[in-house]
């Protein structure tokens, strides 16, 4: 294993085309917030700064993501998704992440504990209306942080996202950036959820699936509906 690909390890690496289908964000607006875009104001060219300070951006040989950077593009997503502009997005990731230093600060525990605080704060010095209405309609707010983006995510002793549990913790599917690069796997065993999707149904048995890979018969049931359900 070379050097830099060593230096990922237990972060998770994802490319655009995992990412988005992980996420269900497309990849292109994934792109833009990692690189930014160039655009036309009166007759000059300009570029948009990236929204997302990847901790692997192109150094792995093409634009990939680490584990903090899938968490953290759900939250942008459901800024977007809920009225906010892209420049207000923008310039409260900035502001965020001198506020809290901290490199992914939507995807913290301190903004799923502080958030309405946090971006209020933000929305009024920066005079960001989309984020100061967003904060003022407390309901619409909670609606947008809890408990989609949250919901199933650990955090460690950094209050940083450590593993997601996207079918909530009740279920076997996890995405944990120390085990299998990432990759959704089911939790007893450590078994990528493809690989038992594949499995069942090459064998057309899910108990035969469960006896070849040595997992409970649910995780490869759990396996099944969240490739199928989950991802489709």
């Amino acid at each position: 294993m070379t050097a830099p690909a060593f230096k990922y390890i237990g972060k998770g690496v994802y490319s655009l085309t995992e990412a988005e289908r992980l996420t269900k964000i497309p990849r292109k607006r994934i792109r833009r917030w990692m690189e930014g875009y160039a655009f036309t104001v009166k007759g000059k060219r300009r570029q948009s700064t990236p929204v997302i300070l990847s901790d692997i951006g192109r150094a792995a040989g093409q634009l990939a993501l680490t584990f903090s950077d899938l968490i953290e593009i759900r939250f942008l997503d459901a800024f977007i998704d809920h009225g906010v502009s892209w420049r207000a997005v923008r310039i409260a990731a900035e502001r965020a992440r001198e506020l809290l230093s901290r490199q992914h600060p939507f995807s913290t525990k301190q903004f799923k504990t502080d958030g309405r605080d946090i971006l209020a704060e933000i929305a009024r010095a920066g005079e960001l209306p989309e984020l100061l209405n967003l904060v003022k309609n407390q309901w619409e707010l909670e609606r947008v942080v809890t408990p989609m983006l949250f919901s199933g995510i650990e955090f460690n002793e950094y209050d940083e996202p450590e593993r997601w549990w996207p079918m909530t913790k009740a279920r076997m599917i996890v995405i944990d950036p120390q085990r299998s690069f990432g990759a959704p796997i089911v939790s007893d065993g450590g078994v990528r959820t493809e690989i038992l999707v594949a499995s069942a149904r090459a064998e057309r048995s899910q108990k035969l699936a469960a006896r070849l890979y040595d997992v409970p018969l649910r995780a490869v049931r759990d396996a099944i509906e969240y490739e199928t359900r989950f991802l489709a």
